[in-house]
């Protein structure tokens, strides 16, 4: 018997498997049937959706990346200054600054 190739299932996709779980209105055996997904792997990510779920509606702790706009304004500031700085340096006389 030959193995099946592993699938990597996206978050949309989970999530829309383990809603079906919550909402009860079919069996583990038919839903995975449906979604040809193991019963066990319903039941894992039905679990990881309910443990999860205070997450979406708690707005204390909610963690988000760096503003990337300034970011890449703090980049152009640095490289502005960079350049303005090995100019500078180059206009010295005598300077043994870029050895």
């Amino acid at each position: 018997m030959a193995k099946k190739p592993r699938r990597n299932h996206g978050a949309v996709f989970k999530a829309k498997v383990a809603l079906e779980a919550i909402k009860g209105e079919q069996t583990l055996v038919e839903l995975s049937e449906r979604f040809q997904v193991h019963p066990n792997q319903i039941t894992e990510w039905k679990k990881q959706l309910l443990e999860r779920a205070p997450e979406i509606f708690d707005k204390e702790k909610r963690s988000e990346g760096p503003d990337v706009k300034e970011l890449h304004a703090k980049i152009g500031q640095l490289a502005m200054e960079n350049d303005f700085l090995s100019v500078a340096l180059g206009r010295i006389d005598g300077s043994s600054a870029k050895k």
